[in-house]
């Protein structure tokens, strides 16, 4: 049974198999989660992004972690809210999804995940939340066998509450 937790914290300071980095389509770093997994990975990370040559959104690369306590990053560039008519759900189930899966195939037992899109790109957390939770709970029923524990990493306090609402009442 994998189990999934919600905490407050710094993504970069997860000393995890792998964290996932919520990037943009370029993988060559920005703003927000990303960025401050650029910065404190170094830039070697930004060197082994640039032969990627980017990743669309709702699928997944990875990357060695270099300076982070975390052996791998994992990239997943989640949707641009734009009222929910334009895929956007699906996209964002595929970028949790994608990652995790990503995650087993790279035999990663501990991962840790952000809040996908809902900064900058401006994804209803209450929305975002759920969604994330529910398909994370379904891909961990194939990837079991190799995840054990997956981690939402919140960074402020707003997050985790809908987060831990939302893991609450998935598992009740």
């Amino acid at each position: 049974m994998v189990e999934i937790k919600v905490i407050h914290g710094d993504i970069t300071k997860m000393t995890v198999d792998a964290i996932v980095n919520a990037a943009n389509t370029s993988l060559l770093g920005g703003g927000g989660v990303d960025g401050a997994i650029h910065r404190a990975a170094g830039p070697a990370l930004l060197a082994a992004c640039r032969p990627l040559h980017g990743c669309a959104t709702g699928e997944a690369k990875i990357t060695p972690g270099f300076r982070l306590p975390a052996k791998y990053v994992i990239h997943t560039p989640g949707p641009v809210w734009q009222g929910g008519q334009h895929n956007e759900l699906q996209l964002l189930a595929n970028s949790y999804r994608n990652s995790l899966n990503l995650a087993a195939e790279n035999h990663c037992q501990t991962v840790a995940f952000p809040s996908i899109s809902t900064g900058v790109y401006h994804f209803p957390l209450s929305i975002a939340a759920p969604l994330a939770l529910k398909t994370l709970q379904a891909t961990a029923q194939t990837t079991a066998h190799t995840v054990q524990t997956i981690t939402i990493v919140c960074f402020d306090d707003q997050t985790q509450n809908v987060f831990s609402t939302a893991l609450a009442a998935l598992t009740n």
